[in-house]
Formats: structure tokens, sequence, C-alpha cells
């Protein structure tokens, strides 16, 4: 459909949404609008000018320092966007000028740039905002109705529109671990705001790849996540390693009530509603919070949803040599 060497331009078009992604991950868990005030120096506030806007250009010409206060700017602006730009890139390569496919292109465009400002957010505070997941579940059921119109194969999944199949998956297999860790551990095993990120990858990338996902990213987060909680543990007294397990965790009543919430995507629905996220939940929207509250991370809290993210983006990515090489240590182990 395109040469080869237009994945450039859909490096740099990812790059300048990853500036806005700046934007999104800065403002979103805070409240604030995305649209005013217009971009600015969080330092002095000074308005940006037209020389501070050129994705990864102004950020290394202007010695990672604002121009105006001369304060360093974050290294996060620059990852970001350049993050942002290789994975617009890997799906212009993918759909675009291996195959012609611009409908996909879109759809795991705008699915990789939500997952990337749900890894940084989640890193940074320690939550997912709900907007987020919402636009998520969005896109799946919107590309799902696109491939029932266009009677692809893949439209549906046990006789059920594939978007809801996954969503069902997603939600079920990462409700299921908080669930079970709160039966038998006694403890919060999983962050609800993971439990509806589960719910958004699977209505994007269907069953099949999202259980892959999902495989991935425990992989992924059960080595580095151990890594980060011995590190933490080094640099810890041993009293305050003691306390770390003395908050009262969620009732099993809550988690049931909140689990079925998130099937009917009530929390979803409650973007446009919400009254209705209020009293089925029993708080106000998670996008009203603040996140600079009283709260804090213990060493054994390690955000989950980057490892989600990233096995998403793997598991989209790579889709089709990741189902075979499972079906064939399928036939190896079974000698089929």
């Amino acid at each position: 459909m395109f040469a080869e060497w237009t994945v450039v331009i859909g490096f740099y078009i990812g790059a300048a949404i990853g500036s806005f992604l700046n934007v999104v991950i800065y403002r979103l868990p805070k409240g604030m609008s995305l649209w005013q005030p217009p971009s600015h120096c969080p330092n002095c506030n000074h308005r940006l000018g037209v020389p501070d806007l050129f994705p990864l250009f102004s950020f290394l010409l202007s010695g990672r320092r604002c121009r105006y206060c001369k304060k360093p700017v974050s290294w996060r602006y620059f990852w970001v966007e350049i993050f942002t730009g290789a994975v617009w890139a890997g799906f212009w390569w993918q759909n675009l000028v291996a195959n012609e496919d611009p409908v996909r292109f879109i759809v795991l465009a705008i699915f990789g740039s939500l997952l990337i400002a749900a890894i940084f957010i989640d890193i940074a505070w320690y939550i997912i905002p709900d907007s987020i997941n919402a636009w998520l579940l969005l896109i799946g059921l919107l590309y799902n109705v696109w491939l029932i119109y266009a009677n692809s194969p893949i439209a549906f999944t046990w006789g059920i529109p594939s978007a809801i199949a996954g969503a069902l998956v997603g939600t079920l297999a990462l409700w299921g671990v908080a669930f079970l860790g709160r039966l038998f551990f006694q403890k919060d095993a999983m962050g609800h705001g993971d439990i509806k990120l589960a719910r958004g990858i699977g209505a994007v990338i269907f069953v099949a790849p999202a259980l892959l996902s999902f495989g991935l990213a425990i992989a992924v987060g059960a080595i580095i996540g151990g890594v980060q909680v011995m590190a933490r543990k080094r640099g810890q007294a041993e009293e305050e390693i003691e306390g770390d397990y003395d908050e009262e965790p969620e009732s099993i009543g809550s988690l049931l009530k909140c689990g079925l919430g998130y099937v009917l995507a009530i929390d979803a629905i409650g973007q446009l509603f919400p009254k209705l996220d209020k009293w089925w939940f029993g708080e106000e929207p998670q996008a009203e919070e603040n996140p600079e509250d009283d709260w804090q991370p213990t060493i054994t809290t390690i955000p989950f949803g980057p490892y989600l993210a990233l096995g998403a983006l793997l598991a989209a990515y790579f889709e089709i040599p990741l189902l075979e090489l499972v079906d064939s240590y399928w036939k190896w182990a079974t000698g089929s």
C-alpha cells in the first residue's frame, strides 16, 4: 500500500502524538483540562512557542531545558515521544506497508497510544484513569462493528461479537486473580484499574491475543516486579517492612459487586453518566479523584498496568508468530 520509507513518516506522526500524550499523562490524573491552558512550562508557566513544540528535536536542541526559566525538563517527555513513534512505526509497517489494512492500523495506533498513556500514568500515580479504559472498550466495540460490516471471519467468537468475548475474558481473567488472592491470601492481589485495562485489551485484540498478552505480562511482571521488591527491601529498615501489610483488604462483597459492574461496563457508561457510576460503585468516578491524597504505595506495591500494556503491544504486533509458537508447543506437549 505504501513504500517502506514511509515508516519514517509514521514514526514522526507517532512522536507528535506522543507530544500530546505527555499533556495527557501530566494533566489527566490531576483532573485538569487537556486543552486549556495551552502547553506551557510546568515550572515557570510560560506558554510554549513554535520552536518548543517539535517532537524530539525541541527537547534535544534545547539541552533538555526550558528556554525561558532554564530549568531541566524531565526525560519522560522525550521517551514518551520516541516510544509512541516506535509503536506507530511498527503498526504502520505491519498494516500499511506489509499489508493493506488501514482500519486496523488506525485502531492499533490509537490502542497503542492509549496504552502508552496508561503505562506512564500508572508508573507515576499507581492509577489507570477510567477514561482511558472506557476509550479502549469503545474502540474495540467500534472496530468489531466495522469487522461485522466487512463480513470478516474474526468478527465473532463463540457466537458473540469478538470484542465482547475478549472484554469478558479480560475482565474475568484479572478479576479472577483479584478474587482468588483475596480469598486465599486475605490481601488485595490486583488493582481495579488493571482489571478494567485487561477488559479494554481484550475488546481490541480479542480473545487469543489477549490471553497471550496476559501471559507475557505475568511472566515479565513476576521477574521485574520481584527484582523491584527486593531492591526496595534492601533500602528499608526491617521495622518499616513489617508494617507493610497493615492495610485492610477489600471485602469479598465489594469485589463481587465491582466485578459485575465491570462486566456490565457500568464504569465506562459512568463516564457519560457519573451518577450511575457513583450509584453502583459508591464513590465518585476515578477521573475526579486527586491522586495526591494520603495514600502511599508500600514496598510490595508494584504497578501491573505497564506490564499488561507492554504484553498487549507485543501480542498485537507479533500475534501470528506467537499463536503459531503456542500451537507448536501444544502439539509437542500433547504428542498430537
